[in-house]
Formats: C-alpha cells, structure tokens, sequence
C-alpha cells in the first residue's frame, strides 16, 4: 500500500467580526459553543447563547465566560450568524419568536433533526439564508461528521462559514436536502449501531479469556484505528479489508461467521429503517 497521508488538523482563524448567536445551547448547541471557544473561531465577546432557565443561563455564563440568557430575541438580534439548537417541534415557535431581529442579511443554521429549510424560510417570512445541519454525538469529542445542505437563498461565503463552524468539531460533507433523511439513518444513528459493535467484539473477546477492560479497550481502539486508516488512506474499506485476510487464515473463518450471520445486510437494513423513521419525523 501507499503510504498514508496524513491530515492537518490546525485550528481555523478567529472570525473577527462575526457575531453569533447559540438559541438552544443544550447537548449539540453547548459542543459547539465549547468548540468556538476551544478553538478560538470566534471571542468570547461575539458570542451569545440561551437556554430554558435562567438557573441554568447565569452557571453556564460563569462556566463559558460568554453571554447566556434566556431571551431568544434579544439574543438574535446581536448576531449576523443564528444557530437553532431547539428540539424540532420548538423550531417553529422560535423562529416566530425571533423574527423581529431577522434580515434577509443574517444567516440561520438548524440542526433541528427532520426539519426542512424551506419551513424555517416560510416561518421566517423572508428570503433569508438556511443552512441546515446535521451533525453527531462524537462531535463532542472534535470526531463528529457533520452533513450540511443549504435553502434557496443561501450564499456561497454564507456556506463555507456554516461548514466552517461544524469543521470545528469534527468533518463535514456538502448533500442536497434529499439525502438529509439518509444521512440521519446513517451519521446521526450510526455511532449507536457501532458501540453495539464494540460492545460485541468485547463481549467476544471476554468468552475466549480476556479481561473486560483489557477486551472493551482492543474492541474500541481496532473501531477507531480501522476508521482512521478508511479516512486517512482514501483506500476503499474493502481493500484495507483484504488486506487483513490472508489465505487459510484466522480472520477469513471469522468473516464467513459474519457473512453467515447476516451482518452486512443487517446494518444495511438498521441504516433503512433509521432513514425511513426520520422521513416520517420530517412528514409531521
């Protein structure tokens, strides 16, 4: 094999002048924010961010050093740049909320699950940009996967910014809103089918002898390296496969027990019925 290229991962530029607004900073809105900061795309003092209660808003202020509260318009109506970080049923009943502070200038990114850019664009009763997003849970680990698609009236550098601030925790990909369901069933559900993967080999690994720990930390790392070596070599993941399969070896006998098991088709049909669910969800 080639040898394997490997990717920078040097921190983005701070945005100076960009001002943005986190509505909803729950699990996925609170990973991103973090990430801003981490990563310093943007100051502290550009960003602003609410959540439910004002509890909660005063700790995670302290806790951030960014302004958090619970007014959504006022929140809004600071930023060029709004991600809509609510539960997807909230989403229409926020954009109303906040439409006094909207322009057809400002930017809205939604990472509401099944929620289409051509709704928030009608709610918000304008031509403004919507990107949606998708990302996953890994993203709180800066190993997220991230697909984006854009509504009728978003701009290029409008764009590249939303695929910026999702690079900060992890990769992103460009779909048409089509694929957005597909992409749900596969990124968004697939790191719940992996750990029960993981969960798997360990389990395997304690029935031939190993400790748990010592079999839940080989399971999980053989996980992380063999994606790394899909990603990072650009070589098809049935190559690397081969290239793990000698003639009359152990690992041939263990792949026919797989194949007999149905494996393959069974992720296949996990990745279907996850897509079919959410084009569902979006149908509500």
């Amino acid at each position: 094999m080639a040898e394997i290229a490997i990717e920078s991962n040097e921190a983005p530029a701070q945005l100076p002048k960009a001002r943005v607004a986190v509505l909803g900073a729950g699990k996925m809105g609170g990973i991103l924010l973090q990430a801003f900061l981490k990563q310093n795309l943007f100051a502290p003092g550009q960003i602003y961010a609410t959540v439910g209660h004002a509890e909660r808003a005063l700790a995670l202020s302290t806790q951030w050093g960014v302004d958090v509260g619970t007014d959504n318009l006022k929140a809004a109506s600071q930023a060029d740049l709004i991600l809509v970080g609510v539960k997807p049923f909230q989403v229409p009943e926020l954009i109303t909320e906040i439409r006094p502070a909207l322009t057809p200038q400002k930017t809205l990114v939604s990472f509401a699950a099944s929620v289409k850019t051509r709704a928030i664009e009608e709610a918000a009763g304008m031509e403004i940009a919507v990107v949606r997003a998708m990302p996953n849970t890994p993203s709180a680990l800066g190993a997220g996967a991230a697909a984006l698609c854009r509504g009728r009236f978003v701009r290029d550098a409008q764009m590249e910014l939303a695929q910026r601030i999702f690079e900060t925790v992890g990769r992103t990909v460009v779909v048409d809103e089509k694929h957005m369901d597909a992409v749900t069933g596969l990124s968004a559900s697939g790191p719940a089918y992996l750990y029960i993967i993981i969960e798997a080999l360990a389990e395997a690994g304690v029935k031939v002898g190993l400790p748990r720990d010592i079999a839940t930390q080989l399971a999980a790392q053989t996980a992380f390296g063999s994606a790394k070596m899909v990603l990072e070599t650009g070589y098809h993941p049935a190559l690397l496969k081969d290239a793990v399969t000698t003639p009359a070896g152990c690992t041939i006998d263990g792949i026919l027990e797989l194949e007999e098991g149905g494996l393959r088709v069974t992720l296949i049909k996990a990745v279907m019925r996850a897509t079919e669910r959410a084009k569902q969800l979006a149908a509500e």
